[in-house]
């Protein structure tokens, strides 16, 4: 008998020539056209915000798994960086540094290395740090910059409300969507980038483009991004056509917020998502439920982050009620 021992490795187990740091660098490839977007709107605070959370990211795993778990370091895998670039697009642009750094130590060390690491945790590193930042720092994390055009260039930024929040605070005030409508960006502007938010919101044409570049890589496939956005669009639509006045229209909440950041990019997470086509289809409709519903009836006028963040905790259930067939198993035939 062999002594040798079979070693089963974390999640995902897919049979491929290519490595998760392959994986890994094409998300990062995806995301440049959106990067180029943000630091075009915002200058320099976009560069100083992402830098600072990938360095932030990357020397957390560094420290955490060499000095305390005491394991291989992991950094060059690719991991780390995505990690601090999804913080960093989650977060207004002129962010203080510390909180960055603050929310890069809660998304490397609680949500994912406190798991195990990569292929271990359950909810996705970049929105727990986000959503950790969100609930401690509210003031500064809604102090949202917006691009000012100066000669035809933008150059300076101010802060002011998103999109969203500026749709759910006049409804509050008993606005009209038809007299909020001159208040917010148009569609091409929100399509392009020229609007306010964080530097993950600036260009949703920048966004789909990566999000396609991945499904043609087979980084990911279409289920969860397409199912996330059709879902959205169907439930928003119907509450638009019930009455237009107190709902904003479906483009308006694709294309505004982090609604294509979180289907292309975070929701398809590999680790936090379900294995199963059936199951990602059903992940993927609970996100777009639990969104509209936030951002509609609750507090906050955003919701992504916090439905992939739930759905994250039901991807075991998913998984164990959706199974794939075994391997080699057989399939029951009626005899006739």
């Amino acid at each position: 008998m062999s002594n040798q021992s079979i070693i089963v490795s974390a999640s995902p187990h897919v049979h491929s020539d290519r490595t998760s740091k392959k994986l890994m660098y094409d998300v990062v490839i995806a995301l440049i056209p959106a990067f180029l977007i943000s630091i075009y709107v915002f200058g320099i605070s976009a560069l100083i915000a992402t830098t600072v959370a990938i360095a932030s990211c990357m020397l957390f795993e560094y420290l955490i798994q060499k000095y305390l778990l005491k394991t291989d370091v992991t950094i060059t895998d690719g991991s780390a960086l995505i990690t601090g670039i999804l913080l960093a697009f989650n977060l207004p642009a002129t962010l203080p540094i510390w909180m960055i750094i603050v929310g890069s130590l809660v998304a490397i060390g609680v949500a994912k290395l406190s798991f195990g690491g990569l292929g271990f945790n359950i909810f996705n590193p970049a929105l727990v740090g986000r959503v950790f930042l969100l609930v401690s720092f509210p003031v500064q994390m809604t102090m949202w910059p917006t691009a000012i055009e100066n000669n035809t260039k933008l150059v300076d930024a101010v802060t002011g409300a998103t999109p969203l929040g500026v749709i759910k605070e006049g409804l509050q005030y008993g606005e009209t969507m038809t007299e909020i409508s001159s208040k917010i960006p148009s569609t091409i502007e929100m399509l392009f980038g020229f609007t306010g938010g964080s530097l993950g919101e600036m260009s949703a044409i920048a966004l789909l483009l990566g999000g396609l570049y991945l499904i043609i890589r087979k980084v990911i496939t279409w289920h969860i991004p397409v199912t996330l956005l059709a879902s959205m669009a169907v439930i928003t639509g119907v509450f638009w056509l019930i009455n237009a006045e107190q709902y904003a229209n479906p483009i308006i909440h694709l294309l505004s917020g982090g609604a294509i950041l979180g289907a292309f990019y975070m929701a398809t997470d590999l680790v936090t998502s379900p294995m199963t086509k059936k199951g990602m289809i059903i992940f993927a409709i609970g996100i777009g439920l639990i969104t509209v519903l936030i951002r509609l009836f609750g507090a906050y006028p955003e919701g992504i982050s916090f439905a992939i963040l739930i759905m994250n905790a039901f991807v075991p259930l998913i998984n164990k009620y959706f199974k794939p067939r075994r391997f080699g198993n057989k399939i029951k035939s009626k005899i006739v």
